[in-house]
């Protein structure tokens, strides 16, 4: 891959790789002739930097399952730990399937992870049976994820203009058939999952639940959303051609949607920042549609807790934080404190841990 002539460091995305991951992020399957076309360069181009750059660790798609789709909860959890035993709780929260955005914060004695249960009644197992039992874990708190403002299939990229609002229309897949503003339960889909009595109007829809063969699907796409419809097949057991009805139906259904994982660095972000802020409650809703219109803010949710806001926050540098905390969020009504915690180092994000890949500040939480 191209670098930079600085200690052989991969060169910075280019307006190209920029446009090409806003169009993985708007539609993670969509052909490379359909991306090409509004892109405006030949298909073997695509292909290429496609190719490369995923070759490489700079950007990889993921198929992910919509947790609140299957009636899970999700919790942020912050986990206090001596120094030198950090590393390795960390690593044991990212073997963990039900865990993502796992990092080290601060001076190194923080964990920081996005954990999912059952549901609100498993979450004394939830921390019970992920955390090691070592005498270094000092602390633990658990802040369950209320409302959802920016996240998901949305991504720092969708905000960016890579795309002009007609390319990323001429490339959006239809809408689910039933979406809630903020990432609610979808309706449930067709005969292998269970389903809510359809007279009961305004009623939620009861949680989907995936079978065998559903949750090998979503393994294999947590590793390579692009992954090719026979190598779906063979670990499915279904056929090509219903490894295609299903990934449509999911993902009509709301229960499927692709991200883009991608290093942060190369697209010029050298500080993330997990922030915590104290918000009025009559001013909760507001502050949070409002943090999450900022170019700076990858992720934006409300919480339980003494601080019930939260946001991952991406910047240039700590002038850009600095400039950025004094500004924008200054502004926004209603706060009353603010914490703020640097990522040091990144295990693991929305896919599953990949304990060889190089080192690298990833996209988002």
């Amino acid at each position: 891959m191209k670098t930079d002539g600085t200690a052989g460091r991969p060169a910075p995305f280019d307006e190209l790789d920029r446009r090409l991951i806003h169009a993985l992020q708007t539609d993670g399957r969509a052909p490379f002739s359909r991306i090409a076309a509004v892109l405006g360069v030949s298909d073997q181009t695509v292909a290429r930097r496609y190719t490369r750059h995923r070759g490489s660790g700079a950007f990889r798609v993921l198929g992910l399952a919509e947790p609140r789709a299957l009636g899970e909860v999700e919790w942020l959890v912050r986990v206090q730990c001596a120094p030198d035993a950090a590393l390795p709780v960390a690593e044991a929260l990212a073997r963990r399937p039900d865990t993502s955005w796992v990092s080290l914060m601060s001076g190194g004695t923080e964990i920081a992870a996005v954990c999912r249960s059952a549901s609100s009644e498993h979450s004394d197992a939830l921390l019970l049976q992920k955390l090691p039992r070592t005498p270094s874990v000092v602390g633990v708190a658990a802040h369950c994820l209320l409302h959802e403002f920016y996240g998901g299939p949305q991504s720092m990229i969708s905000k960016s203009g890579a795309l002009t609002a007609e390319e990323a229309a001429r490339l959006s897949p239809p809408a689910p058939r039933r979406q809630s503003p903020k990432r609610s339960t979808p309706p449930p889909l067709s005969t292998s999952f269970e389903r809510g009595d359809p007279h009961e109007q305004g009623a939620p829809p009861l949680p989907v639940v995936l079978s065998d063969a559903d949750r090998r699907l979503f393994e294999a796409l947590g590793r390579d959303g692009r992954a090719p419809l026979d190598e779906l097949a063979a670990v499915t057991g279904w056929s090509p051609t219903t490894v295609r009805r299903r990934l449509a139906a999911l993902r009509a259904d709301g229960v499927l949607y692709y991200d883009v994982d991608y290093d942060l660095r190369l697209f010029g972000y050298g500080v993330m920042v997990a922030l915590w802020l104290s918000v009025e409650p009559a001013q909760l809703a507001a502050t949070g549609e409002a943090l999450a219109t900022h170019p700076e803010v990858a992720f934006a949710g409300a919480t339980t807790g003494p601080n019930n806001l939260f946001a991952s926050v991406l910047c240039r540098d700590t002038s850009a934080l600095y400039t950025y905390l004094t500004t924008r969020v200054a502004a926004l009504p209603g706060v009353r404190t603010m914490e703020s915690s640097p990522r040091i180092r990144h295990l693991k994000g929305p896919g599953p841990y990949l304990a060889f890949s190089p080192a690298a500040s990833r996209s988002r939480r």
